[in-house]
């Protein structure tokens, strides 16, 4: 595959967008290299630059009706089929041509690992949620388990006084659409940026995923996409765990990054909020987590407290078990499990068990509380 330049073609160049590209990708290695070294850094940089860049791709999104993250993940594979059968065409003459063609589709690439770097990577960096809240995170006993899991059960079942239940499916009913639930959500955010000013203050709008259902098989309930700065909810999952994983992606949408951090920082700000349901949501979602580290630590324990739940409760719990068999076993999960972990555990993370260590967090808010 040789190449000759006519006279009077101009020869094939690399095109400045995708040098810009690489140039920015190098600067946020380097800035990612300061992230690993210094916690401090990464601290300072999640709230004072970082937090700009989110705020302004929120912004930018906010107005769109749908999920834009969504939507270029799905366009991905047909764009990329398009834009491979025009490299060919046009660039498949000379190995030259073909560089220049593959290096200007990574040059993409580079730009998304900037934006991730700029973006969100220094919440990975910073200081621990434990640490921001001056509560005390330690090893925590089966006695300990037990009485958070007893605290968060009466809560529970305080909150079910004022909540809804279907008697088909035997699953609690969430009293308003996702506009005003956004609307609650935010409000209680900004109670909480009241007590905590390392939480970032933003107006946005959660994006429900049009295709939750396909997305349901990969055990996927919410996912923040920090290239387009929106917060993406999984409506096709129960009403109950929809207000806690929509404070859970708000959370990364400000900068909490840890899978456990963003789903304590969820349960306090549905504590925030006016809500009963809200608040239902919370306690319960957070007392599922309790309740299966009991489990292993206290089967005795567990027994005992699964059993004074009211029985509006149990049903719902049991409905979801019986609605998530449908997606428990799929190629899909198993997918999606691997690439989430080899993700978050790049990140100095425990993986995707980072999820359950929320316990540790919520055992330790009601130790100092």
């Amino acid at each position: 595959m040789k190449h000759f330049v006519k006279k009077g073609e101009r020869p094939l160049r690399f095109p400045r967008f995708a040098l810009v590209f690489y140039g920015i990708a190098v600067l946020s290695a380097c800035l990612y290299a300061a992230f690993l070294c210094s916690t401090a850094f990464s601290d300072w940089f999640n709230r004072h630059v970082s937090s700009l860049l989110r705020a302004l791709l929120a912004h930018l999104t906010n107005w769109i009706p749908f999920s834009l993250g969504e939507f270029l993940v799905i366009m991905l594979l047909p764009v990329a089929i398009v834009l491979v059968c025009f490299g060919i065409r046009r660039y498949a003459d000379s190995w030259r041509g073909v560089g220049i063609f593959c290096g200007s589709l990574l040059s993409v690439a580079a730009l998304v690992f900037s934006l991730f770097t700029v973006g969100f990577a220094p919440a990975y960096r910073g200081s621990s949620l434990d640490k921001k809240l001056g509560i005390d995170r330690r090893d925590v006993s089966a006695e300990e388990l037990y009485e958070t899991a007893l605290i968060l059960s009466e809560q529970v079942t305080a909150e079910k006084e004022r909540i809804s239940y279907s008697s088909v499916t035997r699953f609690s009913i969430m009293p308003y659409n996702y506009a005003e639930m956004n609307d609650k959500l935010l409000e209680a955010y900004d109670r909480v940026c009241d007590q905590y000013d390392f939480v970032q203050r933003l107006n946005s709008r959660l994006k429900p995923v049009m295709l939750s259902e396909a997305m349901s098989y990969t055990h996927i309930t919410g996912v923040y996409s920090f290239f387009t700065g929106e917060a993406n909810i999984n409506v096709a999952f129960p009403d109950y765990t929809v207000p806690y994983t929509a404070a859970h992606e708000l959370s990364h949408q400000r900068g909490i990054a840890r899978e456990d951090e963003a789903n304590f920082m969820a349960f306090l700000v549905c504590l925030e909020s006016e809500d009963p349901y809200i608040r239902y949501s919370g306690y319960l979602n957070l007392l599922e987590y309790v309740l299966s580290a009991l489990s292993s630590a206290s089967p005795e324990g567990y027994r005992q407290v699964y059993a004074a739940l009211p029985g509006e409760v149990l049903g719902e719990m049991a409905a979801f078990s019986s609605f998530f068999e449908q997606y428990r076993h799929s190629v899909a999960s198993e997918v999606s499990e691997t690439v989430n972990n080899t993700f978050l555990v790049m990140h100095g993370t425990e993986g995707t068990k980072s999820y359950g260590m929320v316990v540790d967090l919520a055992v330790a808010y009601y130790r100092s509380h």
